[in-house]
């Protein structure tokens, strides 16, 4: 591997400014980072519960039909606990939301927990293959431009990705279908099976939307990785470690990418709100039985309480995905453990 045979030009101070950089990126620690999420969640909450109560739904009116009279529509309103105070509706709805309850459905009467109990497995399931796909094609195309740097391997996956960045998931899961559903018949092209039920149909059925979306992930995360490990390369410590008679490979995968990861794990982060959001068309295209398509049918009624419970609950998941990735970088970089435990300015010390 070139990259790793050639010396490094030597720097003065560059340890220094090495760790300076690693602190400078190291992530919230674990006491900043469950405050931070509890505040954006508290905040989120009180977005989600006021665009439904900005709402001109009126659920009295909506259940009751064209034949209610004013009466029962303020009876049905005051069941539902719509004649209370705003404030007092917020504080009661996020306390039993905490607890597991999310209210009822204006029109199924259903559990909106229970709704969302069975429609987010579903999301998760693919989201986690989707992931896992991102991960292992775009840590393979990343380590592999790297190493090839400025080579032909390395300027087909940057123009692959680029290709890919550019792409919406719809578009992506249309042209998968064609071709490996369509022509070649290898997988179905729509349907879901639960894991639980039989774990190899439901592959079958989740590799196709899985791919779909893991793709423009898997392409960040290509380009990022690419990136930082074409600087980790150049460091004085990978010379050092190549002069000690350090295998190649070994100095690649035992040391600079432990230390070039971070910048990639960060962008695995910011792709789950995108996983997220592609899967509302994404479950319209293989007909997945998901939260997204939960929510739009639920906005299609004016459910609120099934819109504001799908809302929470997908924040929730990407604010558990967020501390995830912090937790993962911390674990990756000792330097930056010990950054996030310090205090400000001490992990910068050469």
């Amino acid at each position: 591997m070139t990259a790793l045979l050639a010396p490094a030009p030597a720097r003065p101070g560059g340890r220094g400014r090495v760790l300076a950089a690693r602190a400078a990126r190291a992530p919230r620690g674990p006491a900043r980072a469950l405050l931070t999420t509890a505040t954006v969640f508290l905040i989120s909450s009180l977005i989600t519960f006021g665009l439904g109560a900005l709402s001109e739904a009126n659920p009295g009116a909506a259940v009751l039909g064209e034949t209610a009279t004013p009466a029962d529509i303020a009876r049905m309103n005051h069941e539902f606990g719509l004649d209370r105070p705003l404030t007092e509706q917020f504080t009661s709805w996020l306390g039993n939301a905490l607890g597991g309850d999310l209210g009822h459905s204006w029109f199924t009467t259903l559990p909106v927990a229970d709704s969302i109990a069975a429609a987010l497995p579903v999301d998760l399931s693919i989201a986690g293959l989707a992931l896992l796909f991102a991960v292992l094609l775009g840590g393979a195309a990343g380590i592999a431009a790297a190493r090839s740097n400025g080579g032909r391997l390395d300027l087909a996956v940057t123009g692959i990705c680029s290709v890919l960045g550019t792409l919406p998931a719809f578009v992506i899961a249309i042209g998968l279908i064609a071709v490996l559903s369509v022509q070649a018949g290898l997988l179905p092209s729509g349907g879901y099976v639960p894991f639980g039920q039989d774990p190899g149909q439901w592959l079958r059925f989740a590799v196709l939307p899985a791919l779909a979306l893991s793709l423009d992930a898997a392409a960040g995360i290509a380009r990022q990785l690419r990136t930082s490990l074409v600087g980790a390369l150049r460091e004085n410590y990978v010379t050092g470690a190549v002069m000690r008679g350090l295998p190649a490979r070994r100095v690649l995968f035992g040391h600079v990418l432990r230390n070039a990861a971070g910048p990639a794990v960060t962008v695995l982060g910011m792709s789950v709100p995108m996983l997220i959001g592609g899967a509302v068309v994404t479950e319209r295209i293989f007909n997945l039985p998901g939260i997204a398509q939960l929510s739009l049918q639920a906005a299609q009624q004016h459910d609120v309480p099934v819109i504001q419970g799908t809302l929470l609950v997908t924040v929730a998941v990407v604010l558990i995905a967020n501390l995830a990735v912090d937790a993962g970088l911390l674990a990756l970089n000792p330097a930056a453990r010990r950054a996030a435990k310090s205090r400000p300015g001490e992990g910068s010390q050469p």
